[in-house]
């Protein structure tokens, strides 16, 4: 609950923002915070890990309908990968540009955000926009914390009896990563099931190079020529020729 209010001021102030402002968008005391989080840095990592996290784009994947062509269904795909990167870009953009700089380099800034756009910071200025951040950040880097029943128990918890990886909140392990790619591989790899016959690789295959088609798409430079998804899309399932 407090990370889900924070992350809206984070995105909007970075570093910046203060606990008394975090508090009061949570509805709580001040002191509640520090009772959930030893300091203001660990929120921020926890911040970077809920902004990560994959969860809600893998279930709008699962959302898309079945009985459309494959195009729009691929469409709407991208848009919401897009989506998603943009989010990232906007919180880990806006910390890049408050001067924030994480103790784990796969949780640091210069962070993801896939998608070329408007600004990634919000208020903060002068932040990387997400297509810029992007370079130093590979797309299938930014993953969210294991899932509950792959937690280690070993590990020190918070009081809502999360699991922090070692590498504090903010960080990313290498089977996280790897977590999170495969999940969104399959989600990927169902829209193209219902064609499986017609295809010329196997829809986990198609999957893999459409999920690096779509993050290659966000690294063209700021400024240069606009690609839309429609676009991509349509040169992807029918190819450059006539």
């Amino acid at each position: 609950m407090i990370v889900r209010a924070a992350l809206p001021l984070v995105a909007e102030y970075g570093a910046a923002v203060t606990t008394s402002q975090i508090a009061r968008a949570a509805g709580i005391g001040e002191a509640t915070i520090f009772r959930a989080f030893t300091d203001k840095d660990e929120l921020l990592d926890a911040c970077v890990v809920e902004a990560l996290r994959p969860d809600h784009a893998l279930a709008q994947l699962a959302a898309i309908p079945l009985d459309q062509p494959l195009a729009a269904r691929l469409t709407e795909a991208a848009d919401t990968l897009q989506a998603h990167t943009a989010r990232i870009g906007t919180v880990l953009g806006a910390l890049h540009a408050s001067g924030r700089r994480s103790r784990d380099r796969h949780a640091a800034p210069p962070p993801a955000g896939r998608t070329a756009g408007a600004s990634a910071t919000g208020r903060t200025g002068g932040a990387p926009a997400p297509a810029q951040v992007v370079q130093d950040f590979p797309p299938d880097q930014a993953v969210q914390a294991p899932p509950p029943d792959q937690a280690d128990t070993t590990r020190p918890r918070d009081q809502a009896g999360t699991a922090r990886p070692p590498e504090e909140a903010g960080g990313t392990r290498p089977s996280d990563r790897e977590h999170s790619s495969t999940q969104t591989v399959e989600a990927l790899a169902e829209l193209f099931d219902p064609e499986r016959d017609s295809l010329r690789l196997p829809p986990e295959r198609l999957a893999t190079i459409f999920l690096h088609l779509m993050l290659s798409s966000a690294r063209r430079p700021l400024g240069g020529p606009q690609v839309s998804n429609d676009d991509l899309v349509d040169v992807f399932v029918h190819g450059a020729l006539i």
